[in-house]
Formats: C-alpha cells, structure tokens, sequence
C-alpha cells in the first residue's frame, strides 16, 4: 500500500467488489488492482470506459470475464509463481491431515476428551508409499509431485491436458485412469466454466474406495453434494478443501463431518508469499503507467 501511494494517484476499498462497483471501477480508475473476491462479470465491463488494466492480486482470474476484458480492450495481469510453492505445502499439509485424522485429534484434546494413548486411538492412512494422481500439473501440480514423491517416496499420476517434463518420475494417464488407482487425488486445476464439477458425482464414484480428496484449486472444480454423499455413506476415506464452492459460505454437511478438513483458503497465506504476490500485481501497475510491456499478461 506505500507503494500505491507512493508511485500512484490510489484509492484503497476495505470491501470488495460487486458487479456495480466494480462497474464503477472500469470507469473512474485508469487500473484497477482486484482479487478474487471482486466481481469482473461481462455485465461489469459492459460500457467501461477509462480503465486499461486488471492487475489481478493473485493467479487465479476465474472472477474475471477475460472476454469482456479483451473486448473492452483492458489487459488482465496476475502473479505466477509467486503462489506455487506455498500451495503446494497446504496441498500436502492437507493430505496429511486427513489421512492421519489431524484435525478430529486437535478437536478432541480441546474439548478435554483425551485420555491417554491407546493402541488403537484414531487410527488413520499410513502415507508414505501412496499412490497420489494430481489433477493439473501446472506449476502448483509439479510443486505437488516433487513433495510426495521426494519426501513420501509416492507414485505419482497425473492428469493434464498436454504431456509435461516433471522434475520427478510422474506418469501421465486419463483422468478415470488416476481416478481409479489413486490413493489419494489432489486438484490443481485452474478455476472457471471449463473445470466447473470437474469431480463430479460419476467421478467419485470412480475413484478407489476409501481415496482421499484433495482440493487447492477452486471450490468450484468440486461438486461438493456429491462429495458430502460419498463421505457420509464412507466412500471415500476423507477430503481436504482449501477452497469452497460458495465461499466464504462452506458446505453445511462437510462442516458435520470429522472426515472432512476444511481450511479458509490458506494457500497463499504466508507473509513473503503475500509481499510476493503484491510487487508482482505492482510490477504490472508501474509497467502501464511507464508504457513498457506488462511483465505478467494473461
């Protein structure tokens, strides 16, 4: 933010955006620097006027209309690489936590239920060896595969839309192909209309009963119903969402359920990550008001 002021005429929202405001946006701002909660529907470009660039806070841009934005003539920018790493460490973190059951073990020593080990006290996954499918294998999906098998010595699938060269032994198959041999299955697709209930109901009953789900992508990748009947009727083993299809409203049946860990879109929540993600949004900012080429177009 002092470099806002610093280096621009800026005006700072404690809200976010709706359609109307951001509307109002395209209108009054030569740039608009916005994150996911902000609303860049087609109906919010339409009639934008002044406005040349989305510099978006992040690197998901399924908030934003990119059509409407090129037929507007406004660029959208966002901050890869920025993101990877430290997503990649709640993908793994919430793995971990739902097959070793971290979350339900927290909830009872803080309700004073504990009372002493026992041989067979909340008993969960051994990971170690799992075979792990990654949906997208992107930056964030290659981060993934490098911690579970470098760290968990797992067997890595993954589904993509292109072969890639990972950094680590990863084999590419067809997605009901992961969807059936996976262990547990970890989403790291971009969000939008292509990927909305990617997993859907005749997904998840196509993976490998007792799997564990995965999901650092977009709450809307998940058909979360579906997902609540296989973990309620023990389908599945457990799920690890970092990301809500409503959020910040989160899945009342999920919310009931022990073998469902559920986090407030943690993924980029480090403090050098966010700085990050800001000078990179800036970079792009600075780059229009200078008339250079924008470091990070989408």
């Amino acid at each position: 933010m002092a470099a806002l002021r610093e280096g621009f005429e800026a005006t700072f929202r404690e809200d976010g955006l709706d359609e109307a405001a951001a509307r109002e946006a395209l209108g009054a701002f030569d740039a608009v620097l916005c994150t996911l909660g902000d609303a860049f529907t087609a109906e919010a470009f339409a009639g934008a006027g002044r406005a040349r660039l989305l510099a978006n806070f992040g690197v998901g841009v399924n908030h934003i209309d990119l059509g409407a934005a090129r037929a507007a003539g406004i660029a959208v920018t966002n901050t890869p690489g920025a993101v990877t790493d430290a997503t990649a460490d709640v993908a793994i973190m919430l793995l971990l936590m739902a097959a070793r059951r971290a979350g339900e073990g927290e909830r009872v020593v803080r309700a004073g239920r504990w009372t002493g080990w026992e041989p067979t006290q909340l008993l969960g996954r051994h990971v170690t060896g799992m075979t792990v499918g990654i949906v997208g294998f992107g930056r964030i999906g290659q981060a993934v595969a490098r911690r579970a098998h470098l760290g968990f010595g797992m067997r890595v699938l993954y589904a993509a839309r292109s072969p890639k060269r990972p950094e680590v032994l990863a084999e590419r198959v067809a997605l009901p192909e992961l969807l059936a041999e996976a262990d547990a299955v970890v989403l790291a697709v971009p969000g939008g209309a292509e990927t909305r209930h990617l997993i859907g109901r005749r997904e998840i009953a196509g993976m490998k009963p007792g799997a564990i789900l995965v999901n650092v992508a977009r709450g809307g990748v998940v058909d979360e119903e579906a997902l609540a009947d296989a973990l309620e009727a023990g389908r599945l083993g457990a799920a690890g969402l970092d990301v809500h299809e409503g959020e910040p409203a989160v899945n009342a049946r999920l919310l009931a359920l022990e073998t469902a860990v559920l986090l407030p879109h943690l993924g980029t929540a480090t403090l050098a990550v966010r700085e990050s993600m800001g000078a990179m949004a800036i970079a792009n900012l600075v780059a229009l008001r200078d008339g250079r080429e924008l470091p990070n177009p989408v």
